[in-house]
């Protein structure tokens, strides 16, 4: 199946973005993607906590999730929207970052919101508390795709091989992880995370990302990595999409997952063990 992952910069403009990821989304499709790909917060990346109350919304008002659903099935394509950042209706008021797995009709198949929160602090003048404003997921989630299982992550999550595992055993042959990577981070240990978990689980990874600077009305100026990757079930990086926004498009073969999980099954061979 021909796969597109869109590298885009969003703004924190959701109406812009909108724009932005559907004329991208309709270009994919004319060069035969049947399963198209969006980065983590495709609708608002901020710093701005005011900024983000104003212009986000609750996910049955979403002008950004309808829109892109309407393109989907527009186009009859599947979509796997990385995340939007919505607002819930949690007393504390936090957003929630929520992935979601759109079918060539339009309508959600499935939505997962991200477990692990990025609360860091990568350098001396970059740190990053994502719990303040963004409340964890508690449940891992497959959605059932007519091209196989789906194991939905978000960028933080990949740090954390006890969640792909259980995806993998559940089921899952394809592994997202859409991202907003930190550039200290990213150039230290993205391709190294995701080559591990397609390694581990003989499943392809996608990863989707967000990349460079930001553009803002207000808060402090955001920097993202780059460099959407697709890593083949044995480990083979088959995509890096470097630093520039683009479309970067695949042939998906679940046959790919098999040849691997043959030649070294190690998924059967997981045992329970005692201590430490």
């Amino acid at each position: 199946m021909k796969t597109a992952l869109l590298q885009i910069t969003s703004s924190d403009d959701p109406v812009e973005n909108l724009d932005k990821v559907r004329a991208m989304m309709a270009e994919a499709a004319a060069q035969g993607a049947r399963f198209i790909l969006t980065p983590e917060v495709t609708n608002c990346v901020s710093t701005s906590t005011t900024r983000q109350r104003e212009v986000l919304q609750h996910e049955e008002d979403d002008q950004s999730l309808a829109g892109l659903q309407d393109q989907a099935a527009a186009l009859g394509v599947w979509l796997l929207i990385g995340s939007l950042a919505i607002k819930t209706h949690d007393a504390d008021g936090r957003f929630a970052n929520r992935s979601f797995m759109i079918d060539p009709q339009g309508q959600i198949v499935a939505r997962y919101d991200k477990i692990h929160m990025f609360d860091v602090q990568v350098t001396e003048t970059e740190t990053f508390r994502e719990s303040k404003n963004y409340r964890p997921g508690d449940k891992a989630v497959i959605a059932d795709t007519e091209f196989g299982k789906v194991g939905m992550t978000v960028c933080y999550d990949i740090r954390f091989p006890a969640l792909y595992a259980a995806l993998a055993q559940a089921g899952a042959r394809i592994l997202t992880v859409p991202a907003a990577f930190s550039p200290v981070t990213g150039a230290a240990h993205w391709e190294s995370l995701l080559r591990a978990r397609a390694i581990e689980t003989g499943c392809w990874v996608l990863a989707p990302a967000q990349t460079g600077e930001h553009p803002k009305t207000r808060g402090k100026t955001r920097h993202t990595y780059g460099h959407s990757m697709v890593i083949a079930p044995w480990g083979e990086v088959v995509i890096d999409a470097g630093t520039d926004p683009g479309i970067h498009i695949f042939d998906l073969r679940d046959s790919s997952v098999s040849e691997a999980r043959r030649r070294v099954p190690s998924l059967t061979h997981t045992r329970r063990f005692d201590g430490p």
